[in-house]
């Protein structure tokens, strides 16, 4: 069994925002794993679907960004899973729209979500699926910005983006991590 976290803010007021490409990514796997409809479950939603013979459980934490390991904590202790079957999908203002980025392991550099989670968790050692969302663009404040929805440029890029993200999620669930790494870290044809 896997749990897969996407990272976003729950609310219409929030759809379709930056910030949200880690919800996005979740509901996109939903489809692909014909995935019941989510019950509220762990101060978020919840669902579940398998892929490759193994089981995925979906989370999206309805906790707010920031207060995001909560929800993750009380997921991973009722499955009673080990850090290493987690992966958390977030947006990253420090790669390129579109551009993606899986590890096994590491800090939050600078994503206030994946801080608490590693806060809640004591630990990072749990894969991360980032999925770039850019920088803000000169006069803008981050806040702003990874609350403001992408321009049709861009959501030309986050789109085939979210559909690889998803992909990764399934191919991380049952192959090796250095093989999925190699397979979605390159640049995007």
């Amino acid at each position: 069994m896997k749990l897969i976290v996407g990272l976003g803010n729950p609310g219409r007021k929030y759809q379709g925002t930056r910030h949200n490409v880690g919800f996005d990514v979740l509901s996109k796997l939903a489809g692909l794993l014909a995935a019941p409809g989510a019950k509220t479950k762990f101060e978020g939603e919840m669902t579940e679907g398998h892929s490759g013979g193994q089981k995925l459980v979906l989370l999206w934490p309805h906790t707010y960004m920031n207060a995001s390991g909560r929800s993750v904590r009380k997921a991973k202790d009722f499955f009673k899973l080990d850090d290493a079957d987690l992966l958390v999908v977030c947006d990253d203002l420090n790669l390129p729209t579109g551009r993606l980025r899986i590890r096994p392991r590491g800090s939050a550099g600078g994503q206030k979500g994946l801080a608490d989670i590693i806060r809640m968790l004591g630990g990072e050692e749990f894969a991360r699926l980032r999925v770039g969302i850019d920088r803000p663009p000169p006069g803008w404040q981050t806040p702003d910005y990874v609350l403001g929805r992408f321009d049709s440029q861009e959501q030309s890029l986050i789109d085939p983006a979210i559909d690889r993200a998803a992909r990764a999620v399934m191919d991380w669930a049952v192959d090796d991590m250095t093989a999925v790494m190699s397979r979605y870290n390159a640049k995007a044809d």
